[in-house]
């Protein structure tokens, strides 16, 4: 395989738009932090309007980054992803202007329906190399981890600055920096073919919702986003009973963060070298029980309650980095699009039932039912990775392909899964494309570009 590094279009491409996701991840994460504590002002407070408005754009956006990624490919992914920044910031000025809860909730689903995530990986596929793809990809996956916790610093010092209004006001403003950054920063390409390892292909769903280890991972990130965003509707109190105002919270946030990326990193680097990295990602899970327990256990003492958001998040990052490369190794050559848009969507579904039932169980069950809902939801999903399968690290490979019927298409797959290092193949005649999951130890590219008749 080439060893080329990305041109300097493909660097450009990739730094313009992890920064226009960047700002927008920013945007929607910023609030996290603040709303359950200046929430309390609002005439219709409730727990569970604090649980709806901190979930509700998980739901928008649930239902329609598939809907929307697809549309990118039939009127170009600018158009997209303009559009949905300006609903982002129709959203956030929604929610500056409310003088209500329920106000601020629609705002928030109203920040949702701006789902362009879809549309950003498929103009990253649009400007990038076939063998420089991953790199592109996974320069503007760092930048959500980035955006969540640069948020969750800057949050309460914003809110504590220009309060809770004011921090939807600069929302809307990160939107309009988005789009000038799209129109001006990212290079400008014809557009291409639909990507299928970037957008979703609907006549693939049938197939992949059938996929039981696929499922072990849409169901493994509905559960992490769940319960985290139901621990948002209260951590905030809880530290503010702690003795830490909104403002003071940024310096708790700081350093745990820290910390947990210092004993993450190590876990991740000993996963990856490990005979037994499953083991690793349950002991994962197990930090996030632990940190529940110690939350119900400790939670009213401060110090217990920093060890607990400590052991939170470096169990979240770690699972965080780690389920989206499950998802490539897992996903079907040529379908990464599709699995990743199923995946996303019970992410974001995840967020919105998490808010929304945290929310609800805090207000009727207090702390204790938000935190045994956290506890059964891992332990469902523990339980589930016991039927995992964990495989060996593989990267995808696409190459141009002859104009092919049915048949010989088969046939040509059949071949290819006999070459050396070629663990599954799948020819898409329609795209002339050929789709390959390759061990690149042991893989004999020269084979299967004599066998393609390609350069």
């Amino acid at each position: 395989m080439t060893q080329e590094s990305l041109n300097a279009t493909e660097r450009k491409a990739a730094l313009s738009l992890a920064a226009v996701f960047g700002v927008r991840m920013l945007g929607l994460f910023l609030i996290m932090p603040v709303l359950a504590i200046y929430a309390q002002n609002y005439p219709d407070y409730s727990a569970t309007m604090v649980g709806v408005a901190l979930g509700a754009y998980g739901l928008t956006q649930a239902l329609l980054q598939i809907p929307l990624g697809i549309v990118s490919d039939r009127i170009g992914r600018r158009p997209v992803i303009v559009g949905g920044l300006l609903l982002f910031a129709v959203g956030s000025v929604v929610a500056a202007t409310s003088d209500t809860l329920t106000g601020i909730a629609i705002g928030r689903a109203i920040q949702g329906t701006g789902a362009i995530a879809a549309a950003i990986l498929a103009l990253a596929a649009d400007v990038s190399r076939d063998d420089q793809r991953p790199k592109v990809m996974a320069t503007i996956g760092m930048c959500i981890g980035f955006a969540f916790a640069i948020a969750l610093v800057l949050g309460p010092l914003l809110a504590s600055a220009v309060g809770l209004k004011g921090v939807f006001w600069l929302t809307a403003a990160s939107a309009l920096l988005g789009i000038g950054l799209l129109l001006f920063s990212v290079p400008k390409v014809v557009n291409r073919n639909a990507r299928r390892e970037a957008l979703p292909v609907l006549s693939e769903m049938g197939q992949l919702l059938k996929h039981k280890q696929l499922w072990r991972l849409n169901f493994g990130v509905f559960v992490l986003h769940a319960m985290m965003t139901a621990w948002f509707v209260n951590l905030p109190l809880q530290l503010e009973k702690a003795g830490l105002d909104g403002a003071t919270q940024a310096w708790l946030y700081l350093p745990t963060l820290v910390l947990s990326f210092v004993f993450m990193i190590p876990m991740l680097i000993m996963s990856a070298r490990s005979d037994a990295p499953r083991l690793w990602f349950r002991a994962a899970i197990g930090l996030l029980l632990l940190a529940m327990l110690m939350i119900e256990t400790e939670g009213s003492h401060f110090i217990g309650l920093v060890v607990a958001v400590i052991v939170f998040f470096t169990g979240f990052n770690f699972l965080e980095a780690t389920l989206p490369s499950l998802l490539t190794r897992i996903a079907p050559p040529g379908s990464k699009g599709s699995a990743s848009g199923l995946y996303t969507t019970c992410q974001f579904l995840g967020a919105f039932i998490g808010g929304s039932a945290g929310g609800y169980l805090l207000q009727h069950d207090g702390l204790d039912g938000v935190m045994l809902f956290a506890i059964v939801l891992l332990l469902c999903w523990l339980a589930i990775t016991y039927g995992m399968r964990y495989p060996a690290k593989a990267v995808n490979a696409a190459y141009d392909t002859p104009a092919l019927n049915a048949q010989q298409a088969e046939q040509l797959a059949d071949k290819l899964v006999q070459i050396a290092g070629v663990e599954e193949a799948r020819v898409v005649t329609e795209e002339r494309k050929t789709y390959l999951k390759i061990d690149k130890k042991q893989f004999d590219e020269s084979a299967v570009k004599a066998l393609l008749k390609v350069e």
